[in-house]
């Protein structure tokens, strides 16, 4: 699925369930942050670093630790962007290098409704009124499900740029039902970065097998 919304030359891993044995194959610093976890977070922490090795070797990248360094953002090796996401029966990877790729951001969540009064806090009001006439639209897609994840998507993809927070309503986001793509305008002063000027981002997403997914792919301008 995540393979679909990424470009290459990047390179994407995804599971949709969890491996066992990816908790034994975790690098000592990986176990040390999981110790003290339940087995389901340890196997789900597990799976989806071994999705961003795969994804890594499609790179041609070597193995190494992917701990996570200040808001969770995992430190990814040398010359390599990425992002990873795991939600209740699906975990993926998305990497690339950084001479190709300012950025990456992926997010998953499941088609289902937002928990009650979350919709309020993460969304601006023209959001909520044009995911109302998406739902008249398209009920089948979980629309407020869909803009938490590609807000989320939009957070991964700038916080390791600028190592500034972004709230939910520091970005506001429009979707594209008929080509499955959003954009993203940022409400806060953008970052000058891979010599242009950002102030929002554009992604795409998809709705399929019970799963919202959301994705950017921030690509470098050609001389930079």
């Amino acid at each position: 699925m995540i393979e679909e919304l990424i470009p290459p030359p990047a390179a994407t891993a995804h599971a949709f369930t969890d491996h066992r044995a990816a908790v034994a194959a975790l690098y000592p610093q990986e176990a040390a942050a999981v110790a003290q976890a339940v087995a389901k977070r340890r196997r789900e922490y597990a799976t989806v670093r071994m999705c961003a090795r795969r994804a890594l070797n499609g790179l041609g990248v070597p193995a190494a630790p992917l701990v996570a360094g200040r808001r969770g953002a995992p430190r990814w090796p040398a010359g390599v962007v990425g992002s990873m996401t795991h939600c209740a029966g699906y975990r993926a990877a998305a990497v690339g290098r950084s001479a190709d790729f300012l950025g990456l951001g992926i997010d998953a969540e499941p088609n289902e409704p937002l928990p009650d009064d979350l919709l309020e806090f993460v969304s601006l009001p023209g959001e909520r009124a044009r995911l109302r006439d998406l739902a008249d639209a398209a009920p089948e897609v979980r629309w407020d499900r869909l803009l938490f994840s590609a807000k989320e998507a939009v957070f991964k993809t700038w916080y390791p740029l600028t190592e500034r927070e972004l709230d939910f309503t520091e970005a506001e986001l429009d979707f594209a039902p008929d080509t499955g793509s959003f954009s993203a305008r940022l409400l806060v002063p953008g970052v000058d970065a891979g010599g242009r000027h950002l102030d929002g981002f554009t992604g795409r997403w998809l709705c399929r097998e019970g799963l919202v997914v959301t994705a950017i792919a921030l690509e470098q301008v050609a001389g930079h």
